[in-house]
């Protein structure tokens, strides 16, 4: 994490986590007492007059069914006869921000009596009829201290946007305009509708990531804002906020927005492909052009503001066209670049019914790394990458070829890692938010309004998606056939706010009528259904504590944050976890200690009510302690840090080889003398592909090896020379190929199977033996592995499985060279293959895949030919060499572990052999990380022979290597 102090996050999210609201700060709203809930009081606009400057629409009934009893109407009943005592801070009062709005009204005018302009809200609308499912409430516009956390905070209903921009003031109307220092006719707000699962989590690294910069629209209204009214608000809320404003047309924003985002994209990535007459809509969607419209805009902003050394960070779905359009831009061919997904991702025969699939893909493989909340949508989008664009799809990412998504070819052969990064929350600053006291006192009064009887607790989205209406139907179930908990447990479901179609869609209202109109009593009804806008933070902590359950019933999600939250606020109560198995949480093995169901049955859910309902105390404690280890593992900080880094990490590997064309050809003018004149001398050379060009026909490859007795005359007077100490690093098994050297040349050390067994060099006091590195390692994955590789063979032809003692190559093509059709098919294929194995052995067994041109290579984790040599020099090694004398410098490199194609650590502050400049490291390989390593010991001459871009001093094509060896053999 230190090495983000160095860098500035530009954060790309689709809303800003603070807004611009037209008009002077709202005024702190009058102390109201709880003892004396219905007194009317005034707040005062700043021109005088007594009406709100802006107020919030209130919800619209979605049908004629009359209104429920909502827990805020509730609890007013009780606010003259508390518990206890309200805190002494008027600030904190709940009841000063619901005296005035807790009672029902009738065409906007409250029942009791009360002003209707008792509160200040962020924008004014006329009142609109009551609704069925909640009361009209107005609600306090005081920003919270602490968002809530969900990955889909930031979808908000088309209709309160819509009412939003129409309702919008001008600038000044109303107003008086003075003149003065950092004076404007707007405010800043928290942004409702922004990530707030994202905001939580860059605000919980805020003393480590120093510097962001956040780009996104205000959420509102902005086409009446003239240019200086523009102005003022970007270089304000850059000030003040670290915010970068896109503007962009209403009419652009909501067709994006509303039809592309809200109708499109987020069905299919939620596996809700739409039946007729909408198909039309989902598979010829004419917004499309605006969806491109509005990421064009966000690249033009974040192109303004961009500055060497940034790291750019994409979020979620509205901007998956960004990376490719920011990558084609030269200034910044180069950047860091990453994507984050915070919602699903679907198979690829669901994505495939997109039209646009193609760019929405190569629009994301622009980025340096892409991150997903779960395995399964990582390797979902290898799959859809691999079948619709033919790209070969690795464990670890996705090989690029050709120019995708750029016009200047940038993306030529380029890597794009692929990465799982479980979002979580911030426990430490949900931890204090519930010990306030105005939390504490909601939680006494939830206790007196609902004692002995049971809360089932739940909060989403009205979509389809979400499963409320599963839920309820479940919940009636229950009712149904546990008549005896019939007036003895309530489900109080808060409801976030969605487009206005989708929750027509949803269905939930007449779920939630038809309930209550069964099981409801005098003084029981059984669902309590709230809309978010009535229940603050607080009060929504509150409820996670005094629940007996929470329930989730979503269809597909992607990281149900909220159920983190529950299991934080259920410290000492350990309440049971109903959790829907299509969610990603529930992917995470932390959290396979919650009653998991299939939301599609109805019967398996309310028995899983019932059976969290009569958990024992102590069954619930154990399930709790499961799932609260993963919610204090997987943080906030965690994710920020995790993401970030590896952007970093993946872009370097990108970017820092050094263009093959500008390293030189090994001059052995420069060599030779520097060879001649060292006292110690270590070689370090890998044998096929460079002392050994190998046949790869089919037939070659099967052949027996006999060793070249050219290149054993070549070892030997290198071995002969008392200064040299040499190396052999090979792949290749020990049994009918390594030992022939072994056996020829036996003062030669031989790595085999890239680091699995190491042969020490025989001397007068140690003879020659092979050291087994992988002895403790289980090794019956080969079986399955080989399984699966068999199945591939029958349908590759021409390939064929190499199963060794500690690793399994699997050589697809044997053939020509050339880019036939046959040969793409045979890499698809193993690009299939290594998913497979990767996901059905990789993590269970500690494995991973090496791929080549023709061939790839299965081997346990952080064993290489880098660690291989690690072990020869480290100090106490299994295989030490004393003469080496480079033991020490080695250490620093070799700690970090990896080695090709493992993850590794940043190397940092190495230092070489000092003191003795007479020593000389001489490395030949093909391996970049190795070499990438040896380049941090002083003295070191390290020779690529990948004729890819390198690290290395110097280049040679493999045909030259064991002439320039002679060269240096000859030299005595």
């Amino acid at each position: 994490m230190s090495s983000l102090r160095n860098h500035r996050a530009i954060i790309a999210s689709l809303f800003l986590p603070t807004t611009a609201v037209l008009g002077e700060s709202n005024p702190p709203t009058p102390t109201i007492h709880a003892q004396d809930p219905d007194q009317p009081h005034l707040s005062v606009k700043p021109n005088g007059s007594s009406n709100p400057p802006f107020r919030h629409q209130p919800s619209r009934s979605l049908t004629g069914v009359p209104p429920l009893k909502s827990i805020v109407e509730d609890l007013k009943s009780r606010t003259t006869t508390p518990l206890t005592s309200p805190p002494t801070e008027t600030a904190n009062n709940p009841f000063s921000k619901f005296a005035s709005i807790a009672s029902p009204r009738l065409n906007g005018i409250p029942i009791d009596g009360t002003n209707p302009n008792s509160h200040d809200s962020p924008l004014p609308s006329p009142p609109l009829p009551m609704p069925s499912l909640d009361r009209s409430f107005t609600f306090s516009s005081t920003p919270r201290k602490f968002q809530t956390t969900h990955t889909d905070v930031q979808h908000t209903a088309r209709l309160q946007r819509k009412q939003s921009r129409s309702s919008s003031r001008r600038p000044g109307d109303g107003y008086p305009s003075p003149v003065g220092e950092g004076y404007h006719p707007w405010h800043t707000a928290p942004n409702s509708h922004c990530n707030g699962g994202l905001k939580n989590a860059i605000d919980s690294v805020k003393d480590r990531l120093t510097q962001k910069l956040w780009v996104g629209t205000l959420g509102n209204s902005t086409d009446a804002f003239g240019p200086d009214l523009r102005d003022s608000i970007d270089s304000r809320m850059r000030e003040l906020c670290g915010s970068v404003p896109v503007w962009i047309p209403d009419v652009e924003f909501e067709s994006c927005y509303d039809e592309f985002c809200h109708q499109v994209l987020w069905p299919c990535l939620h596996y809700a492909v739409p039946d007729a007459p909408k198909t039309k809509l989902f598979y010829e969607s004419a917004s499309f052009k605006q969806y491109m419209s509005v990421n064009k805009r966000f690249a033009e902003v974040i192109i303004a503001n961009y500055r060497e050394g940034d790291i750019i960070w994409v979020n979620d779905y509205h901007l998956m066209l960004l990376p490719a359009l920011l990558r084609a831009h030269p200034k910044l061919a180069d950047a860091p670049i990453g994507f984050f997904l915070h919602v699903a991702f679907p198979s690829s025969e669901i994505f495939r019914c997109l039209s646009v699939r193609d760019s929405l893909l190569r629009g994301l493989l622009a980025a340096d790394l892409v991150g997903f909340q779960t395995a399964s949508y990582a390797r979902h989008f290898r799959q859809t990458v691999s079948r619709i664009l033919a790209l070969e799809a690795l464990p670890k990412g996705i090989q690029v070829e050709g120019t995708l998504g750029t016009s200047t070819g940038a993306n030529k052969g380029r890597f794009v890692d692929v990465g799982v990064f479980p979002m979580g929350i911030d426990v430490n600053a949900l931890r204090e938010k519930k010990r306030e006291p105005d939390v504490q006192y909601w939680v006494q009064l939830l206790r007196q309004r609902y004692a002995g009887m049971k809360m089932i607790v739940g909060r989403d989205k009205l979509d389809e998606i979400q499963g409320v209406r599963h839920k309820i139907e479940a919940f009636e179930r229950f009712l149904k056939k546990k008549p005896e908990f019939q007036g003895k447990v309530v489900l109080i479901q808060v409801a976030l706010q969605t487009t206005e179609s989708n929750e027509l869609a949803g269905g939930v209202s007449d779920a939630v009528a038809r309930v209550n109109a069964a099981f409801s009593t005098l003084t029981y009804q059984p669902i309590v259904f709230l809309h978010t806008q009535e229940v603050t933070f607080s009060q929504y902590l509150a409820l996670l504590t005094v629940a007996d359950a929470f329930l989730v019933t979503s269809l597909r999600e992607g990281m149900a944050l909220r159920t983190h939250e529950f299991v934080e606020c259920q410290e000492g109560r350990h309440r049971p976890l109903i959790l829907s198995e299509f969610t990603g949480s529930y992917s995470y093995s932390g959290f396979r200690s919650c009653i998991a169901v299939n939301p599609y049955d109805t019967r398996g859910t309310a028995n899983a009510i019932y059976q969290a309902l009569t958990m024992s105390d102590d069954e619930a404690l154990s399930r709790w302690e499961d799932l609260h280890n993963h919610v204090v593992t997987q943080t906030a900080q965690a994710f920020v840090t995790s993401f970030l880094t590896r952007c970093l990490r993946a872009h370097t590997e990108h970017t820092a080889q050094t263009d093959l064309s500008l390293v030189p050809v090994v001059d052995m003018a420069r060599l030779l003398p520097r060879y001649k004149h060292s006292s110690k001398r270590l070689l370090l050379v890998d044998f096929e592909g460079v002392i050994w060009i190998r046949d790869m026909s089919r037939a070659g490859l099967l052949a027996p090896f006999e060793p070249q007795q050219t290149t054993l005359a070549l070892f030997d007077r290198f071995v002969n020379d008392p200064r040299n100490e040499v190396w052999l690093l090979s792949g290749l098994p020990v049994k009918g190929v390594l030992d022939k050297i072994a056996a020829a040349v036996p003062g030669m050390g031989i790595v085999a199977e890239n680091g699995c067994f190491i042969k020490m060099r025989e001397t007068k006091k140690t003879p020659a033996m092979w050291i087994n590195m992988v002895a403790n390692l289980n090794f019956t994955w080969k079986g399955p592995c080989v399984e699966i590789l068999n199945y591939f063979t029958e349908r590759t032809p021409g390939s064929f499985v190499e199963e060794r003692e500690a690793s399994i190559v699997w050589r697809f093509w044997t053939g020509p060279t050339d880019d036939c059709p046959d040969r793409q098919w045979a890499r698809r294929q193993a690009a299939e293959a290594q998913n497979h194995i990767f996901d059905s052995l990789g993590e269970r067994y500690g494995l991973r895949i090496i791929p080549g041109a023709n061939s790839f290579l299965v081997l346990p984790n952080n064993i290489s030919r880098s660690t291989a040599v690690g072990a020869i020099l480290h100090p106490g090694g299994p295989a030490q060499s004393p003469r080496s004398g480079l033991s020490a410098s080695w250490s620093g490199i070799v700690s970090g572990g990896g080695g090709f194609g493992g993850v590794e650590d940043d190397v940092d502050g190495v230092e070489g052999v000092s003191g003795d400049e007479t020593r000389g490291v001489f490395a030949v390989s093909g391996d970049e990380k190795l070499l990438r390593r040896l380049n941090e010991l002083d003295n070191a001459e390290t020779v690529s022979t990948s004729r890819k871009g390198t690290d290395a001093k110097w280049k040679l094509d493999p045909r030259c290597v064991v002439s320039v060896l002679g060269q240096l053999a000859g030299m005595q």
